[in-house]
Order: structure tokens, then sequence, then C-alpha cells
């Protein structure tokens, strides 16, 4: 009979009720504790600047990384955030990223003909926080800061 064993500090192994590991039967692997990751291999995976991913419409799948303090969005080949469908407007949206350090961003509709949605309400203008939600035409995106979050001490 095989048990399965799996412990931080022996990592994983198959062994023999009698708890002695059979040959050819045994694998065994060391899982990394919290303390040997890196935080700086962590910090380059995050984007830096904030983004705007298309979850849903024409673009799905496209990630806007956005590295300016004012994003246009719209329909306009020049906008910061083109999309390109009949529902949006020329200039439909802008984002204001000025106060993000304060912890807050800013979107305001433009005067665009189907509005802008945030988290389901129409807006005019509102705040956007992580993973606020953003309907323009048929493109619903997800808005992230990507700020680095923070420490959270353990006790450990």
């Amino acid at each position: 009979m095989m048990v399965y064993v799996h412990s931080t500090s022996r990592g994983a192994a198959l062994t023999s009720t009698n708890n002695s590991p059979e040959m050819g039967a045994t694998e065994i692997f060391r899982m990394p504790s919290s303390d040997s990751t890196s935080p700086d291999l962590m910090d380059q995976a995050r984007p830096s600047s904030p983004t705007l991913s298309i979850v849903k419409g024409p673009q799905t799948g496209s990630v806007f990384e956005l590295s300016e303090d004012e994003i246009s969005i719209g329909r306009d080949p020049n906008s910061s955030v083109f999309l390109n469908d009949m529902t949006v407007s020329r200039r439909h949206a802008r984002i204001d990223l000025s106060g993000l350090a304060s912890g807050f961003a800013t979107i305001e509709d433009l005067g665009s003909l189907n509005g802008s949605w945030v988290d389901g309400a129409i807006v005019n203008r509102a705040m956007l926080k992580d993973g606020s939600t953003i309907q323009i035409g048929t493109f619903r995106m997800v808005f992230h800061t990507n700020q680095k979050p923070a420490r959270i001490e353990t006790g450990n």
C-alpha cells in the first residue's frame, strides 16, 4: 500500500506503509517557503502602470497600459484607448489618473451618445477603484490600479 506524504519540511513522497521509501516509486520535491520567494521577482511580474482590460466586446483580451495622467477613450484612432466600434463615440470618455497616488482615479463621460457605465450604473463622472468595471458601447472593461499591495504582518 502506498501513502502520499506532504510537508513543507520534507517535501512530498510516496512511501510504503512501513514509512520507508520504495525505490522507483519515490518522488521527492521541496516546496519553497514564503521566506524564499523573492519580492523583487513579484514586483517585476506586475505592471507598474494602471491597466484597462477588455473582458467583453470586439477586442476581448486586449490590455491597455495607462501610462499618462489623462487617458482618452473613443473611436478616434488617436485616442489613448481606441475602441473601433460604432457603439462608441469618437470622443467618448476620459480617465483622470492624477489622483491615483491618493488612492483614486476618475472617469468622465464626454457627452457620448450611448453613455458610460461604471459598476452597472450610468455616470457623467465617477470614481474608479481597483477592479471597477467600465461599459462603453459593446465593450466591458476592468480597471486595475496595479499598485503594490500593502504588506500584512502575520506574526510568524
